[in-house]
């Protein structure tokens, strides 16, 4: 059978698993809420696991560990390529996670496996799933078109993917925000594009990505994930956690933001 091996582990994470399930508990560790749970969708960074593991696991940690749904996965694509899904698969040093191929086929977007082979935006999120609900299935969507109406036909199909299958479906969003600006910048520019996530309001959210020119690479998975969960009752986006990477390596003067956020 075909499976999807890492191309990052090593790099973005620890590619011993020993290793890497005493980071992933370090991140789960505190990280719980009582005023988040099980939310629609999440959103989560892709960064390496030192810079932005610990927002992502606030984000994870808002989900049932016995969730034994699929997870649909969506990331922008870093190689520029065309929206494409994966129907194999996914390889982590904690084990195979499982495809839903059956969610995979009626989200009706073509399948190609070459172009996920080195897309971290997507791999990055696997160990989480993987520790956090080992028994989850996966859906992973590379996302090339990141306008809002590409977004929104997005968000559209995974609710009819999951309306046709009857799946039990959370969405994981793969964003990392504001690239390579000094702090104060990015943390100003993050926040004011996130704060019109509050009411789900994606037009201002687009709006605001090109007011102050935000640099966020997954705005377009965001809105999908958006969509969907609006479609199925949310109302709001809460902000988990936002962090850069200066707080993991005391530089402020050129970082990546990251956010974690929880669709409810």
């Amino acid at each position: 059978m075909q499976v999807r091996t890492p191309a990052v582990a090593g790099m973005f994470y620890p590619g011993e698993p020993h290793h890497l399930e005493q980071l992933l508990e370090r991140f789960f560790l505190g990280a719980e809420t009582a005023e988040v749970r099980d939310p629609y969708a999440i959103v989560a960074p892709h960064a390496g696991y030192v810079y932005s593991g610990a927002v992502a696991g606030k984000a994870y940690a808002t989900l049932p560990a016995d969730f034994d749904g699929t997870f649909v996965v969506v990331g922008p694509s870093h190689g520029g390529y065309p929206t494409c899904a994966s129907a194999v698969p996914w390889e982590t040093p904690l084990g195979v996670v499982d495809t839903d191929t059956a969610l995979v086929a009626a989200l009706g977007i073509p399948t190609n496996e070459s172009y996920m082979r080195d897309e971290h935006s997507l791999e990055v999120q696997m160990p989480f799933i993987k520790y956090r609900c080992p028994r989850a299935r996966i859906a992973p969507v590379m996302m090339g078109l990141q306008d809002l109406g590409s977004a929104a036909a997005l968000g559209e199909r995974i609710v009819g993917a999951i309306e046709e299958t009857g799946r039990d479906v959370r969405v994981v969003a793969s964003s990392d925000f504001s690239h390579y600006v000094p702090d104060r910048i990015a943390r100003s520019q993050d926040l004011y594009a996130i704060e019109a996530l509050a009411d789900l309001d994606l037009e201002r959210f687009y709006e605001r990505i090109a007011e102050r020119r935000v640099t966020a690479c997954g705005y377009g998975p965001i809105a999908a994930a958006c969509t969907s969960a609006e479609s199925r009752g949310a109302k709001h986006a809460r902000l988990l956690q936002y962090a850069t990477s200066g707080d993991a390596t005391g530089d402020m003067s050129s970082v990546v933001g990251y956010a974690a956020l929880a669709v409810i």
